[in-house]
């Protein structure tokens, strides 16, 4: 029942599956992790992802080009909305703002994620929104280009409350990941037990970010359930409650995914 809203599978680390793609994804199935979606980041490497994921039908597709991508290629809407009619495809992105490590003239990166929007309005498709130091141009851009007809998802939220408060009035989900876990988060714990229960989504963002007790290791989907178990306990669910919770709001903002 468990689904990991945001994992980048073609990065995981397979090493200690012998390199062999088909032992992770058993190993994920095991762990009862029921869907996937993989987040395209560049388009150089979506058609060996893509080619990577087309096996296995629990793990549907975006399309995008990460924020703090430089020197690929530029997707244009047009481009976007014709990667999108694949049918494992459920979403545009990731894209969004990234001023952590990105500085100087960022005209580029706000056109980027312009054109990312646009694809999804045309396309009718929810965007999945990166944004690192960058609260109020993210907000500015998704308000500016109209992105509240088709929604999406801030994943790997790690923002406040009064940013996740003008997201959620936008109709924007609200997705954790193993920060979750940290000692350091309180915060964001803080932020996590105020979303509406039917805008809570979790991930694991895999291979970054191993949540507690796995901090350290590669992360991998099978992890999404330390996630699930940190949120149940701060909005006084369990783990089953939790997960069953996060995979309808899964299917009712990716409607797509039920039918890859």
């Amino acid at each position: 029942m468990l689904v990991d809203s945001h994992c980048h599978l073609d990065r995981v680390d397979l090493k200690p599956y012998g390199g062999a793609f088909d032992c992770l994804m058993e190993e994920t199935r095991t762990a009862e992790v029921t869907q996937m979606l993989c987040v395209s980041i560049d388009l150089e490497g979506y058609p060996r992802m893509r080619e990577l994921v087309a096996p296995y039908p629990q793990v549907s597709v975006s399309v995008g080009v990460h924020p703090g991508a430089r020197g690929g290629q530029e997707p244009t809407p047009d481009e976007l909305v014709a990667l999108a009619q694949d049918e494992r495809t459920v979403a545009i992105g990731e894209t969004g703002l990234d001023y952590y490590r990105s500085r100087g003239d960022l005209g580029w990166q706000h056109q980027r994620f312009r054109n990312h929007i646009a694809a999804a309005r045309s396309c009718g498709k929810p965007l999945i929104i990166h944004t690192r130091e960058a609260r109020e141009d993210t907000l500015r851009i998704l308000k500016e280009e109209g992105a509240r007809e088709v929604g999406g998802v801030l994943h790997c939220f790690t923002e406040t409350w009064k940013m996740a408060k003008v997201a959620l009035d936008l109709g924007f989900h609200i997705s954790f990941s193993g920060i979750l876990t940290f000692k350091t988060a309180d915060e964001l714990r803080a932020v996590a037990a105020q979303v509406p229960p039917d805008r809570l989504l979790i991930e694991t963002d895999s291979p970054y970010l191993a949540p507690v007790p796995h901090r350290g290791k590669p992360n991998e989907p099978k992890f999404v359930a330390a996630v699930a178990q940190c949120l149940a306990e701060l909005r006084g669910m369990t783990a089953d409650e939790l997960a069953a919770l996060t995979h309808d709001n899964f299917f009712r903002l990716f409607p797509d995914a039920a039918l890859s």
